[in-house]
């Protein structure tokens, strides 16, 4: 099958801003299906990659989520900042795998040892460079060690939600629950009648 582009090639990159994570300018050149080659510049935001899980009980029939404040949801219409989603994070130096399950731990209070891998998906690919790996996880009473609520010197603020998967699924339809990931867990929960 005959690709739309290829030969890509970058030809200039500037940072733009390096003050959070680094925003970048490239230009590049591609060559075209009929030969001629095209120059463009598009904006690429790079904040490294991340993990994402959800935790289940199966006896319960319940997941477990966060709740916290996101500004760009805030400045973007969200009345109150307020983002019920999936625990997450981003990677370290460390794997996905180990990743996630420090962020499980700060964020929900529950140490999990087994997780299972389902897919990774680009998020957002027409402006971040983030490759997001997604994880399921069963949890039960005796896993919870600590509050959770995140770590503070990264200033985070974590409120812990236990919610039965028919009430999580509800809450997509009534938009309660906006977060993409978020939203993509409990699908796939919910599509492979793992509660």
């Amino acid at each position: 099958m005959l690709q739309m582009i290829n030969k890509v090639k970058i030809t200039n990159t500037e940072i733009l801003s390096d003050n959070w994570y680094t925003l970048r300018k490239i230009t590049y050149q591609y060559s075209k299906k009929d030969g001629s080659i095209q120059t463009q510049s598009r904006e690429a935001y790079d904040r490294g990659n991340g993990a994402t899980i959800l935790l289940y009980n199966k006896e319960q029939k319940t997941v477990i989520l966060t709740r916290q404040f996101r500004l760009p949801t805030f400045v973007n219409g969200n009345e109150t900042g307020m983002l019920i989603e999936s625990c997450a994070g981003l990677l370290d130096k460390d794997n996905a795998e180990d990743c996630i399950k420090r962020e499980t731990e700060e964020e929900t209070g529950y140490k999990i040892t087994e997780v299972r891998k389902i897919f990774e998906a680009y998020m957002s690919p027409g402006s971040v460079t983030e490759i997001l790996y997604f994880f399921i996880a069963e949890y039960s009473k005796d896993m919870k060690i600590s509050e959770g609520g995140g770590v503070e010197h990264e200033e985070e603020n974590i409120e812990v939600l236990e919610i039965a998967i028919d009430q999580a699924m509800r809450m997509i339809e009534t938009g309660d629950i906006k977060d993409g990931k978020t939203i993509m867990l409990l699908q796939h929960i919910k599509l492979n009648n793992i509660l």
